[in-house]
């Protein structure tokens, strides 16, 4: 264990409980908050399996952005593809050994990067080009492309330009998650220290951004209700019971 790696081994283990704490605080509220209204964005499947279709239509091809904004479509597809293939390729940090899918997508991965860092840039250009975006987007918005750039062209130069000790940092993660404190020994290349800086802020202040709209979006009212409101009447749990003692006031109006 060297100094390095006994520093960023407390602060990864730190960034890692605080996006899991912090994403399952934010899934088990968006799991509990009730829908107050039947709202399904038309033209809404009447069927569960059909909400099932349309979700995934929407979490795999962004199907209503395709429908509303086509080129803005192309940037988000760019970069949350390269950030999944860049995501795949990543897993080889934290496995002594791959195998199948994960070993065919590794090359993809690579160039995915470019992908990811067009899209972010596109972005990011769109949010100080464009009067009514910008009007509505808060200095995190920014920021958060920001740093997502950072990441992403940081990780692509320690691919194509300055070459890391990726047996270094693949041993190091390998230690962190079987707890082998021993092996915590962290290159000191600088480069290798600003991404994984930046990677741990991510991770730290991920529960508390806009990125939560990744697990948010299948908590949406708009995309998960069913429509049949012609054939069931919708009540929130917290509103049954006053429409139970609205029911009983009513009958006690007709004796």
């Amino acid at each position: 264990m060297n100094a390095l790696g006994l520093i960023y081994g407390v602060i990864f283990w730190a960034a890692t409980i605080a996006i899991v704490a912090g994403v399952a605080y934010k899934i088990r509220l968006y799991w509990t908050i009730p829908a107050p209204l039947k709202i399904p964005t038309m033209p809404a499947p009447r069927t569960k399996g059909g909400v099932v279709f349309r979700m995934f239509k929407e979490v795999a091809f962004f199907h209503s952005l395709f429908r509303s904004d086509k080129l803005l479509w192309l940037f988000a597809i760019l970069f949350h593809y390269g950030l999944a293939l860049v995501l795949i390729r990543h897993s080889r940090y934290f496995m002594e050994g791959m195998g199948g899918v994960l070993l065919f997508l590794q090359p993809f991965g690579k160039y995915a990067a470019f992908a990811m860092i067009i899209g972010l840039i596109a972005l990011l250009a769109r949010r100080f080009m464009i009067d009514r975006v910008r009007y509505i987007s808060a200095p995190s918005d920014f920021l958060m492309l920001v740093l997502l750039l950072v990441i992403g062209i940081s990780g692509a130069l320690m691919t194509f330009v300055s070459h890391v000790d990726v047996t270094a940092v693949n041993s190091f993660f390998i230690s962190l998650r079987t707890f082998n404190f021993s092996g915590w020994n962290l290159p000191g290349d600088p480069l290798v220290i600003f991404h994984l800086t930046a990677v741990a802020f991510l991770m730290i202040i991920f529960p508390i951004s806009k990125l939560m709209h990744a697990p948010g979006v299948f908590f949406s009212p708009t995309r998960n209700q069913v429509d049949d409101s012609r054939e069931k009447r919708h009540i929130a749990p917290w509103a049954a019971e006053l429409d139970k003692q609205g029911v009983d006031y009513l009958h006690e109006l007709k004796k």
